[in-house]
């Protein structure tokens, strides 16, 4: 049984991606078994060697009293069994799903696959996908047969970066096999180390679905509050006063009007809506909420130039800051961030726009995004957008933003973190 074997040391796990997901699942597992960190990018291991999280997700002393050898070379995954593929599976501009690196990974690992081996896929994907797309691809590079010579198993990430509370050991991981058999191997080797527990779902396919809900559910109620927030900023009443009282009620779901960006609840929703139309279904409550939420940004941008040239003056002479470009408040990943959606549209305008960001690297957001970020406010501004709420502005108070607004300059609050707490100047939220 491979988990009596791993027990033993007598073979090794490897986690092939070592990103905001597969890190962690690396070191947590390297507490308790001989595991194999590989990643592609040779200056991540690099950093992973002298015990720094390049994702700056995990404290150095996540490091510590771990077996683990990381590594960029695909020959030392030999020596594992026990294969976990955490890499991502973005969008391509067409906003359809781009499976390169999930593919390259099972190629990776085809070619060094052995009798008896189990791959296990992390990487969310529409259902199907593990056994349709990859599984394939394993048998292609290793000579081997699916369910015969090696098992295969999906169990998907919960990682929510930037959370400290919810982290990997406290969520309850799904995991499922090809077989009776793998299922119940998979789903006691991630015993090993998640203490809320596994729940063993019924296939590969319920796992894979079950996963890609849970971002589209949250995507979708989001949309329904960026809507609502649309059509109750033209009825000039705040969107976050109608939660607050709705909320009152014991069944009122409260979520929250936002940009919807990163690299989950903005993009696994097009992994669904592409299968169901493979499938022949049109469907329109995802899609829609998909249009929504990608429109949001934009609509932020324009609202904030409205704001501007409602005080007679040209957006062409304005100067904008904009404070906060990472997907998500307390994190330093831009990836498939809508802040710049907001920076963009001002921009079409002829408005000058400076970006802040507290933990944001200018290097990751100059080849991304081609936006130069500024180390600190400088001079007056029309607006000022706080478009991320990091923890470094919670306290912020009226009269730092008046410090930076000339006197009839707009704050716009995204988060709507200030509501309440403005009282002087011209304020506006979602």
């Amino acid at each position: 049984m491979i988990f009596d074997r791993l027990i033993n040391k007598e073979t090794k796990l490897s986690v092939i991606g070592l990103g905001y997901v597969g890190l962690p699942i690396a070191l947590a597992f390297a507490k308790k078994l001989s595991v194999i960190g590989f990643d592609i990018k040779e200056d991540r291991i690099q950093m992973m060697k002298k015990g720094i999280d390049p994702s700056n997700e995990l404290p150095p002393e996540e490091f510590e009293g771990t077996d683990i050898y990381f590594s960029s070379n695909p020959d030392d995954l030999r020596e594992a069994s026990f294969h976990i593929i955490a890499v991502p599976t973005p969008i391509d501009k067409h906003n359809l799903p781009d499976l390169k690196p999930v593919l390259s990974a099972s190629e990776t690992v085809g070619t060094i696959l052995k009798k008896g081996d189990y791959v296990v896929y992390e990487s969310t994907v529409y259902p199907g996908c593990t056994e349709e797309d990859c599984v394939p691809v394993l048998e292609k590079f290793s000579g081997l047969k699916y369910k015969e010579d090696f098992k295969v198993g999906f169990s998907p990430e919960r990682i929510n970066p930037g959370d400290k509370n919810h982290t990997l050991t406290k969520i309850v991981k799904i995991t499922s096999g090809c077989d009776a058999e793998s299922a119940e191997e998979i789903a006691r080797v991630y015993e090993l180390i998640i203490e809320a527990g596994v729940y063993r779902a019924s296939s590969i396919k319920v796992a894979e679905a079950a996963k890609i809900i849970e971002n589209t559910q949250r995507d979708i109620n989001i949309a329904f509050m960026n809507e609502l927030s649309i059509i109750f900023n033209r009825m000039g009443i705040n969107t976050y006063e109608v939660i607050e009282a709705a909320s009152t009620k014991w069944n009122f779901l409260k979520f929250y009007p936002g940009l919807v960006g990163g690299h989950c609840i903005g993009v696994d929703p097009y992994y669904l809506s592409y299968k169901a139309k493979e499938l022949g279904y049109h469907p329109q409550i995802i899609d829609s909420g998909r249009f929504v939420n990608d429109s949001m940004g934009r609509y932020v941008g324009k609202q904030t130039i409205k704001k501007i040239i409602a005080n007679e003056k040209n957006p062409r002479d304005a100067r904008i800051l904009v404070m906060g470009i990472t997907f998500k408040e307390n994190v330093t990943d831009i990836r498939n961030s809508r802040v710049v959606d907001v920076i963009n549209e001002m921009k079409d305008f002829g408005a000058t726009v400076e970006v802040v960001d507290p933990g944001a690297s200018p290097e990751e957001v100059k080849k991304e995004y081609g936006i130069e970020l500024a180390t600190a406010p400088s001079g007056i501004y029309d607006a000022v957008v706080v478009a991320v709420s990091h923890k470094e502005y919670l306290d912020l108070d009226e009269n730092y933003f008046t410090s930076l607004l000339n006197s009839d300059g707009v704050l716009v609050d995204v988060k709507g973190i200030y509501r309440g707490k403005i009282k002087n100047i011209r304020y506006w939220s979602l």
